[in-house]
């Protein structure tokens, strides 16, 4: 048994765990923070994306000591209260989800993907770089809607702060 310490979504947590936890387990089994999933467990479909120390990673390949000391936020820690973020909204008015559950992996990542390439986004960016993320349900062309309409949106959110 090991004890983790690390922030999630803005709060100091320490979570005795085996050795052998990943990441996505100490966020579901120990802080129930269920918005983060399962679903490989191999990397390949990007369900298990949270954000740690600002970067996209993949949760469900990561052993939880690897986090110690970090800043995770996972999809619940994304909004303003009520108010969603830039890219949850987005998601929602271009409906880019269908059964939802690659949902917060998609939006973890494509958040990642604007941090990273900011107004230098186009279509086939982000194709290409979302091709880490499998949704089995859309088809991909409202999900890529979404990650350009929230591009636009962030960079209006980020001016005004």
């Amino acid at each position: 048994m090991s004890t983790v310490k690390l922030t999630v979504n803005g709060k100091a947590v320490a979570v005795d765990v085996e050795d052998r936890t990943l990441l996505v387990q100490l966020l579901r089994d120990h802080l129930n923070l269920t918005g983060t999933h399962v679903g490989c467990d191999t990397s390949q479909c990007g369900a298990c994306v949270v954000h740690m120390d600002g970067r996209a990673v993949k949760s469900c390949t990561m052993l939880a000591g690897q986090a110690d000391g970090a800043s995770i936020t996972t999809i619940e820690g994304i909004a303003k209260g009520d108010e969603l973020h830039p890219m949850q909204a987005a998601f929602r008015d271009n409906h880019g989800l269908q059964c939802g559950y690659c949902t917060p992996g998609m939006i973890m990542s494509a958040i990642d993907i604007v941090h990273r390439h900011g107004g230098q986004l186009d279509e086939a960016t982000v194709r290409t770089e979302l091709e880490g993320n499998i949704c089995r349900c859309t088809g991909y062309h409202n999900i890529v809607k979404a990650v350009l309409d929230a591009a636009g949106r962030m960079k209006v959110s980020q001016a005004a702060e």
